[in-house]
């Protein structure tokens, strides 16, 4: 999609063309098998879906010079050091879509959701959920976005120094939201999408090495790091889902959980202190700790407080009432729990609410809550994970 937009400069015509190749490729792959690089042959099977759709319009003329463009696409790898070729190709791609999608021309939120369906590849209800917003209102931001692109002419570019820092925070909330819809899928039969994670770390340090004084890149960098570090041991041998207290810390990566630690405090140290970063030294002060036990809950709690003062929002509290829960007991954590409003519809809310009057042995509540979350779970393994909850409350 990235390579096909920059060509022809149009989110809809690249759009069909990619779907055009899919169809091809499912019509001949299950008879030819599928090819060395599959991901060079749908380009070039856009490509020529787009061409003999410029033909068709009779628009070929007018379209000489994108056409050249589209020629110039490297076709699938056949000899050695294709690939590598390829694959630097789509990664310059990828920066210049993302760039292109938070222009300032576009509201923050538009910026993001366009990047999230366009990149990320995900659905309009999962950009929904991360916005915390209906589906219909998310597919018409979408839609609006694309239009505005295409209206205001906005270049298909990585901008010069002196204009990253008006795009760099829309930016940033793309590879959040995208390695947060990897970390925990919405609508999925496995726990984690490991090619969302991955993704957003490979482009993350892609940012981090572009824009070496920028200390929230580092911070967002870490904090995937650190997050995805816990990722074997965030489910058992079944596939099921092992809450963070529970987890096997030994099975926590420690090349990763070091290297996010140590990006951690440089973004710290080198200021202003942005969200990101804050949230990265929480998921550092975790990765400190030996056992859930032996966590420093209060330290948690008071980095959350400042990150609720620096980026305020329902969320931010939800997870500082966990983190008191832990610090101060659930009584606490539940009183703050309930002071929050607008998230009814936010499964973790609904989910963390249940665990501490689970804790407090007020079961009867604790399975309302419980069955709240479970409506409002669209991942299997959570499903389970929240049905086994059920049923040791009887």
């Amino acid at each position: 999609m990235a390579t096909l937009i920059r060509v022809l400069g149009n989110f809809d015509a690249a759009e069909e063309a990619v779907q055009d190749a899919f169809l091809v490729a499912l019509e001949r792959w299950p008879r030819d098998g599928v090819p060395d690089n599959p991901g060079g042959w749908i380009v070039q099977a856009a490509r020529n879906r787009a061409i003999d759709r410029l033909r068709r319009e009779r628009t070929l003329r007018e379209k000489q010079e994108m056409l050249e463009g589209l020629e110039a696409l490297r076709p699938p790898a056949e000899q050695p050091g294709d690939r590598l070729a390829a694959a630097g190709e789509i990664e310059d791609d990828r920066l210049r879509l993302i760039f292109t999608c938070c222009h300032p021309a576009l509201a923050i939120e538009a910026r993001v959701a366009l990047t999230l369906r366009t990149l990320g590849g995900l659905t309009t209800a999962e950009i929904a959920r991360a916005f915390l917003v209906a589906e219909s209102a998310m597919a018409q931001r979408l839609v609006r976005a694309k239009r505005k692109i295409a209206a205001a002419g906005i270049a298909y570019e990585v901008p010069g120094a002196e204009r990253m820092p008006e795009r760099l925070p829309a930016v940033l909330a793309t590879l959040y939201l995208v390695f947060n819809e990897g970390y925990l899928a919405t609508a999925a039969e496995g726990l984690v999408r490991e090619e969302l994670c991955a993704e957003a770390i490979r482009l993350a340090r892609i940012l981090a090495a572009m824009l070496p004084r920028e200390p929230e890149v580092r911070g967002l960098l870490a904090l995937m790091l650190l997050n995805d570090a816990r990722r074997a041991a965030r489910v058992d041998a079944a596939g099921e889902l092992v809450p963070m207290e529970e987890q096997d810390r030994s099975r926590w990566d420690a090349a990763r959980s070091e290297e996010g630690s140590a990006l951690s405090l440089e973004a710290a140290a080198a200021g202003p202190v942005g969200p990101y970063t804050i949230q990265a030294r929480i998921a550092a002060a975790h990765a400190a700790a030996a056992s859930a036990a032996e966590t420093d809950w209060k330290r948690i709690a008071n980095l959350y407080a400042w990150l609720a003062h620096v980026a305020p929002g329902p969320v931010v509290e939800l997870n500082r009432a966990a983190a008191v829960a832990m610090a101060e007991g659930p009584e606490r954590g539940l009183e703050l729990i309930e002071a929050i409003d607008g998230l009814d519809d936010y499964q973790p809310l609904h989910g963390a609410r249940a665990d501490l009057l689970r804790r407090l042995g007020r079961d009867a509540e604790a399975a309302g809550a419980y069955r709240r979350a479970l409506e409002l779970t669209g991942n299997a393994v959570e499903r389970r994970f929240i049905e086994r909850r059920l049923a040791e409350l009887g």
